[in-house]
């Protein structure tokens, strides 16, 4: 855990029930603790918990009465280590651990006495290593204010959208409208993403997202929409949630990555693929997401089998769709003389592309971690002339959607 530390703050109290206590998880987890440089001490009047992590990930702190209690949500980690941190609290009567519903994972410390949140905060490194230090710290309090604390609503912040109301499932586009484009700008608030050499991809992506918008906008033929239009962490069911809620023709995920080892640049092209391409587009999902989003299809009452069937005859015509579009972006680009990786169309289980009715990709537009990429994703004359790529391909694949699509329908 060496290195220089960043600070992002969480902030929001609410009642939570309990979680399960179980420190053993069956999930390949985001993050693990580091337990040599965790722990958890009383400290003065209070209570100090330095919770070490092998990666960054979004999070938040909760209260719960009744008896008191303070929730760490975070997506996701592995508690399997965690009884072995030093722990030579009196003050924390029990300290408990599990997964809970819609890829969260939670810790949870019962309290002798009502304490306060002083201080919250995550420190992310900035070596490279991607590690974490969330550092909690905790003040006595009276009974009634914690209570009134507790009782606070779910900041909105961290609530869903209203799921879409849909009466028929979603046709495809028949080119006789615009074409409604879901832009998904990747990371954002809490999850900066990637971090290198000053630069964050959650707000190069952001930058990139409303570049993108403007051109598609003027050049007509296009609705646009953004999952998000500001620097705030927008979960990943909610971004799909989104694109089904406007009732998107396209959805087009935008992240720029980075390796800890080795050197890779240029732009990769990613659909969905439960069976990865290849050992790097697996782990590259594994960090960008742990969802499993049944988005876009009313599974209600319908068990696992069912459901994986609906969902794989949704997709039988949306896979080809996204497939042609990976397409399209590649030759666009090539054509433009933009740099893409040796291996620039890739496939990988990326949550943000489950929709199973709309055409998705996912575009890593460079490296972080290349000082080349880097220059690139910062010049707005390579933005511009991505962005002038990413149209074309737009325009070109719609068209020939559109005539695929009249086919079919005869």
């Amino acid at each position: 855990m060496a290195g220089l530390w960043v600070c992002v703050r969480a902030a929001g109290a609410a009642v939570w029930l309990a979680v399960a206590p179980a420190f053993a998880q069956d999930l390949s987890a985001l993050a693990r603790v580091d337990v040599a440089a965790s722990r958890l001490a009383d400290s003065g009047d209070g209570i100090t918990l330095d919770l070490a992590l092998t990666t960054a990930v979004p999070w938040r702190v909760r209260l719960a009465d009744d008896p008191a209690r303070v929730i760490l949500d975070f997506r996701e980690v592995d508690w399997a280590a965690l009884p072995q941190v030093a722990n030579t609290s009196r003050r924390v009567t029990d300290l408990a651990a599990g997964r809970v519903p819609g890829g969260w994972s939670r810790l949870v410390l019962t309290l002798d006495a009502p304490h306060r949140v002083a201080s919250a905060e995550m420190r992310t490194a900035t070596d490279g290593s991607g590690s974490a230090l969330v550092r909690l710290r905790l003040s006595p309090t009276t009974a009634e204010a914690f209570a009134a604390r507790a009782a606070q609503p779910d900041p909105a912040a961290w609530s869903l959208p209203p799921a879409a109301v849909t009466t028929a499932p979603r046709t495809r586009q028949k080119g006789e409208g615009p074409l409604v484009v879901v832009l998904d700008p990747g990371h954002g608030g809490i999850d900066p993403g990637a971090e290198h050499g000053g630069l964050t991809e959650a707000d190069l992506m952001l930058r990139f997202a409303r570049d993108l918008k403007e051109a598609l906008t003027r050049a007509g033929g296009f609705e646009v929409v953004l999952t998000r239009d500001a620097d705030v962490f927008v979960p990943l069911d909610a971004r799909v949630a989104i694109a089904h809620a406007v009732g998107a023709d396209v959805f087009l995920s935008l992240h720029a990555d980075a390796v800890a080892e080795g050197v890779a640049t240029g732009a990769t092209i990613y659909t969905l693929s439960e069976r990865a391409s290849d050992a790097a587009s697996a782990a590259l999902a594994e960090r960008h997401d742990r969802d499993n989003v049944l988005a876009g299809v009313s599974l209600s009452g319908q068990d696992d089998l069912v459901a994986k069937v609906l969902m794989d005859l949704a997709r039988v015509e949306t896979a080809p769709r996204s497939d042609r579009l990976s397409a399209a972006l590649a030759a666009a680009l090539t054509s433009a003389g933009v740099k893409l990786h040796k291996v620039p169309r890739r496939g990988a289980a990326f949550s943000v592309l489950r929709a199973p009715d709309i055409p998705s990709v996912l575009i890593e537009l460079g490296y972080l971690s290349s000082s080349v990429d880097r220059r690139r994703l910062s010049d707005p004359e390579w933005t511009a002339r991505v962005v002038s790529s990413i149209l074309v391909a737009l325009q070109d694949w719609a068209i020939a959607d559109a005539a695929e699509g009249t086919l079919l329908r005869q």
